[in-house]
């Protein structure tokens, strides 16, 4: 148990330098964008003397350190900065990140659950017929890009001209799952499908590699030699071992999804980060972009940490080191 929360006390230290580097590297390639926060904020009329004398007042005259300084210190005292618009970014991104997150993680269940059920089955059936049928869907689904499945499934299931479905092909008002579930479900079905897909489809290969190196070790042997039913051993056993490189994999997937997300909003007319970061770029909006990019990388780094430490308690082994 003491290895056990070493491990953990080591990946908690790590976080704040992680954040702290991102931090770092977000203000820093921002800090090379042509667009000027004082124009923006005072508006393309403003006199040469009012965007100066806004500049000196907001320290946007100071050296790159000393304003990197500020902007931690107004960050942790959660200030972004405002928009254009003189909305604070904080407010706008709690509003925006809750959304992302919920169709994040909507598609990484979608994922896993399909990624565990066909993973297994194909390792289990190895080299036979469903092993070859989940090979090809799985390498098919892999192929396939988030943003152009997601077109086709508005195309076949969407409520438009010509579709098969009842899901709508936009979010035309968002309805939270505590005031409306079918409606929260019916909304989000499609975009966390789309995304779900290929990392179900790379989940699943990585699933039945684990799978198979497992069944092909001398404990599974033993076991079943020793009286030991074979589905209790593959239940109890292999499936528990097995799971510790997937667990590894999936949170690289969670930014993917994460990433994917912000795409995926935009097609299907979600008001989130993905609309904001669009918003940001389109406006030269320097402080809502770095705050947009700012919140997905930490919540990047944070998942990561919390998938590490799930790794450890899966992985009895990593616990001795």
């Amino acid at each position: 148990m003491s290895n056990l929360i070493r491990l953990i006390g080591r990946r908690l230290v790590a976080l704040p330098i992680m954040i702290l580097g991102v931090t770092f590297l977000v203000f820093f390639i921002m800090s090379f964008s042509p667009a000027d926060p004082a124009r923006l904020a005072l508006g393309e009329s403003a006199s040469l003397k009012a965007l100066e004398d806004y500049r000196e007042a907001h320290g946007l005259n100071d050296p790159l350190l000393v304003q990197y300084g500020r902007f931690l210190v107004n960050m942790f005292q959660g200030d972004l900065g405002t928009t254009s618009g003189n909305t604070p970014v904080t407010d706008i991104i709690a509003r925006a990140f809750p959304i992302t997150l919920q169709l994040t993680f909507l598609g990484l269940i979608i994922a896993t659950v399909f990624s565990l059920v066909f993973g297994v089955i194909a390792a289990l059936y190895r080299d036979r017929w469903p092993d070859q049928v989940i090979r090809v869907f799985s390498i098919a689904a892999l192929a396939t890009p988030s943003f152009w499945l997601a077109i086709l499934l508005i195309q076949w299931l969407g409520t438009i001209p010509g579709g098969w479905g009842v899901f709508p092909a936009l979010v035309t008002a968002w309805t939270k799952f505590t005031e409306n579930p079918a409606v929260y479900l019916n909304n989000m079905f499609l975009p966390a499908l789309a995304l779900a897909v290929p990392v179900a489809g790379s989940l699943t290969r990585v699933v039945r590699t684990a799978m198979v190196e497992e069944l092909d070790k001398d404990y599974v042997r033993t076991a079943i030699g020793s009286g030991i039913p074979y589905r209790e051993v593959v239940s109890r056993n292999v499936l528990r071992n097995a799971l510790i490189t997937p667990i590894t994999v999936l949170g690289l997937r969670v930014g993917y999804l994460m990433g994917g997300a912000v795409i995926i909003e935009i097609i299907f007319n979600i008001q989130a980060m993905g609309q904001l970061i669009l918003d940001g770029v389109t406006r030269n909006d320097v402080y809502l972009v770095q705050g947009v990019t700012l919140t997905v990388a930490i919540a990047f780094i944070i998942i990561n940490i919390v998938v590490d430490m799930l790794y450890v308690l899966v992985n009895p082994r990593i616990r001795s080191i």
